[in-house]
């Protein structure tokens, strides 16, 4: 579901304050979870979507096309997170709590390993390959509305998509 489908669009040009609540409230918690690929700390994922929203609401007034805003968002989002690894702000020993739930200290410990592998080998790939891995199949983007967050052709991001596939399929067969 296309979180700006929902948002007021027409001929009139809609409120950019509620423009970004809309976007905020509809968008929050996937940017979130998004900016996790690229940063471990839940904490600096947080305050990354929040300077993300901050940055929008600030050039609020360029918004011409609501139904791009969440590309222009997520983009938004993806060059904070860059921005604060090359820093090298990434706090790799923090770590969630972990939910409770039945399964067992090994399943536990396997399932961790597995998403270590994964995101080390994502985090690997060279930038537009990853971005373009995550934003398909973390996000569920379809490979225009990635072209329209990246900047880039259909045809490119599909090929990037599958050089990063080809790519982390290999790495991962060798780990496994």
């Amino acid at each position: 579901m296309d979180a700006a489908a929902d948002l007021p669009v027409g001929g009139v040009r809609t409120d950019a304050d509620a423009l970004v609540v809309a976007l905020f409230q509809a968008e929050a918690g996937r940017l979130v979870q998004l900016a996790r690929w690229f940063v471990d700390d839940r904490t600096a994922a947080e305050d990354l979507v929040q300077e993300a929203f901050l940055r929008l609401a600030r050039s609020q007034h360029r918004i011409h096309d609501p139904d791009r805003a969440a590309a222009y968002l997520r983009s938004i989002v993806i060059n904070l997170a860059r921005d604060h690894n090359r820093r090298g702000l990434v706090s790799l020993r923090h770590r969630l709590p972990a939910d409770p739930d039945d399964r067992s200290a090994e399943d536990h410990a396997f399932a961790d390993e597995s998403r270590r592998e994964v995101i080390a080998a994502l985090r690997e790939l060279p930038r537009r390959q990853r971005d373009c891995v995550v934003l398909r199949y973390y996000l569920e983007l379809s490979v225009a509305d990635i072209a329209d967050t990246l900047g880039l052709s259909p045809n490119s991001v599909k090929t990037h998509l599958q050089r990063g596939l080809r790519s982390l399929k290999s790495v991962l067969e060798v780990q496994g």
